[in-house]
């Protein structure tokens, strides 16, 4: 039961991603989110944001979108490892 075993360490990868004793910096949280969404959705389901000048909201679509065709496995998996670099 490896799949589950990976869901579990990732379900405790996320608890413990809201807790990190220093904010990690912009493109670490750009990685997280967008593996996190990787992993939970697959590949991105939203359409681009129109607004020009909301960087945040483009920056967050474009991370997710450069995971396509990653497996929800595999996004789980850099997720993980992420957080638990991040800890360190």
């Amino acid at each position: 039961m490896i799949a589950t075993d990976l869901a579990s360490q990732f379900e405790q990868a996320a608890e413990e991603s809201k807790s990190f004793k220093e904010r990690p910096s912009n493109e670490s949280l750009l990685q997280l989110y967008s593996l996190y969404k990787q992993a939970t959705i697959g590949d991105v389901d939203a359409e681009p944001p129109t607004n020009p000048f909301d960087f945040v909201a483009k920056a967050k679509y474009d991370a997710w979108a450069g995971l396509k065709n990653k497996s929800k496995e595999s996004a789980m998996q850099d997720y993980i490892n992420l957080v638990f670099k991040l800890k360190a």
